[in-house]
C-alpha cells in the first residue's frame, strides 16, 4: 500500500521542515515566479456537468508538438484554476509535453454566475461528469487527474466505479494532501487560528459574490460575523440544503473503510504525517485495494512539499514520473 516508487522520501533541509511554513508558503506567488506557457496558451472552455451545470475551465494545449498526455488539475476548496500550486504544476506538466485543463468546481474562479445552486463537497456527478467530457476533448490522448485536498478527494471519487468512471481514456489519478474525513479536516481547522481565519475568509468572500449573482435567492449577510467553520457549514445547511446537519452532509463525501472498494483506476496519494488539517490518521481507516498507493511522508504540511524551500516543489517531479515518464 505504500509507495515510494514514483515519490520517494521528502527530507528538505532542517529550517523548511515547519507545517505550518510548508502549508502557507504552498500558495503564495512568489514559489512559482517567471514566465508560465501554459498559462499563456490556456483558453477558456465551459464543461457539461449534466443536468444544466457548468464548471469553468482553462484549456492549454501545446503549441507546436504532439501532446504526450491530458491532463486535468482540480484545485482545493476556496483554490481556483489560478492556484499557485495549480499554475507551478501545470506549468511543469505542460513544459514536459502535456495539454493540461484546469477546472474550477462550482463556485470557485470566477464562476459564482454560472450555476443557482451553491457548492458543496458532495458535487460528485456534476464534478465526474464534467471531467469525462473534458477527457472526450482529446479522447486519442490518454488522461490523467491531478487533484489537491478537497480536489484529492474529488479525484479519488471519479475513479470509483459506482461514479460513472472509469472512462476509455482515464489512466490514473494522483492526489496531493487529500480530504479523507471533512468532520475531521473541519474540526481540525477549525482549531487552529490561522487557519480558520484563511478559510472563512475566503469561503465568505465566496458567499457574498454568490449573494450578488443571485440576490434574490441568497441571503449570508446575517451569517458572515460566524468565526467558525463547522458552525457557518450547519447554518447554511439548515437553511439551503435538505441535508440533515453536518453529519449526514460530510458522510456523503467521507471515503473510510471500503469506501474505496471500487476504484476501477489506479490511484496514488502523497500526504504528510505533519499536515496541520488532514490527520494522518484518517489513512489508517482506508482497507487496502490494489488499485490504491499511498506515501506517507514525515515532512510536508499540507499541499506544501517544497524543497529547498520555496522555489523547488518535490512532488511535481512524481507526478511528471508517474505520468511522462512510467
Amino acid at each position: 500500500m505504500n509507495d515510494n516508487a514514483f515519490f520517494p522520501p521528502f527530507s528538505p533541509p532542517l529550517w523548511s521542515r515547519n507545517p505550518h511554513l510548508q502549508s502557507i508558503f504552498a500558495s503564495l506567488r512568489f514559489r512559482a515566479p517567471g514566465k508560465n506557457e501554459m498559462a499563456a496558451r490556456a483558453r477558456e472552455i465551459i464543461l457539461d456537468g449534466g443536468n444544466g451545470v457548468r464548471l469553468l475551465g482553462y484549456y492549454s494545449a501545446q503549441a507546436d508538438k504532439k501532446p504526450k498526455a491530458l491532463v486535468l488539475i482540480i484545485h482545493g476548496w476556496e483554490g481556483s484554476s489560478d492556484s499557485t500550486y495549480v499554475l507551478s504544476t501545470g506549468r511543469s506538466l505542460y513544459r514536459r509535453g502535456c495539454d493540461v485543463i484546469r477546472l474550477n468546481l462550482r463556485d470557485h474562479g470566477p464562476s459564482h454566475h454560472l450555476n443557482e445552486g451553491f457548492f458543496h463537497g458532495a458535487l460528485i456527478e456534476e464534478t465526474a461528469t464534467a471531467v469525462q467530457n473534458a477527457a472526450g476533448l482529446a479522447p486519442y490522448l490518454p488522461f490523467f487527474v491531478v487533484g489537491f485536498s478537497l480536489g484529492g478527494n474529488f479525484g479519488m471519487r471519479i475513479a470509483l466505479r459506482r461514479n460513472g468512471a472509469p472512462f476509455g481514456n482515464l489512466r490514473h489519478v494522483i492526489c496531493i494532501s487529500p480530504v479523507i474525513d471533512p468532520y475531521s479536516s473541519t474540526l481540525a481547522m477549525d482549531r487552529l487560528p490561522l487557519y480558520r481565519y484563511y478559510f472563512l475568509k475566503k469561503w465568505k468572500r465566496s458567499l457574498r459574490r454568490k449573494q450578488q449573482c443571485f440576490p434574490g435567492l441568497y441571503r449570508f449577510d446575517d451569517l458572515l460575523g460566524i468565526d467558525n467553520t463547522l458552525d457557518l457549514t450547519n447554518h447554511i445547511i439548515a437553511r439551503y440544503s435538505d441535508f440533515d446537519g453536518h453529519r449526514d452532509y460530510f458522510s456523503r463525501y467521507t471515503l473510510r473503510g471500503d469506501g474505496l472498494e471500487d476504484l476501477a483506476v489506479p490511484v496514488t496519494v502523497v500526504t504528510s504525517r505533519d499536515d496541520p488539517v488532514i490527520p494522518v490518521e484518517d489513512f489508517s481507516s482506508l482497507e487496502g485495494n490494489p488499485y490504491l498507493r499511498i506515501s506517507i511522508q514525515r515532512w510536508g504540511g499540507h499541499c506544501g512539499f517544497l524543497d529547498p524551500f520555496p522555489l523547488v516543489s518535490w512532488y511535481e517531479e512524481g507526478i511528471i514520473n508517474r505520468i511522462v515518464d512510467s
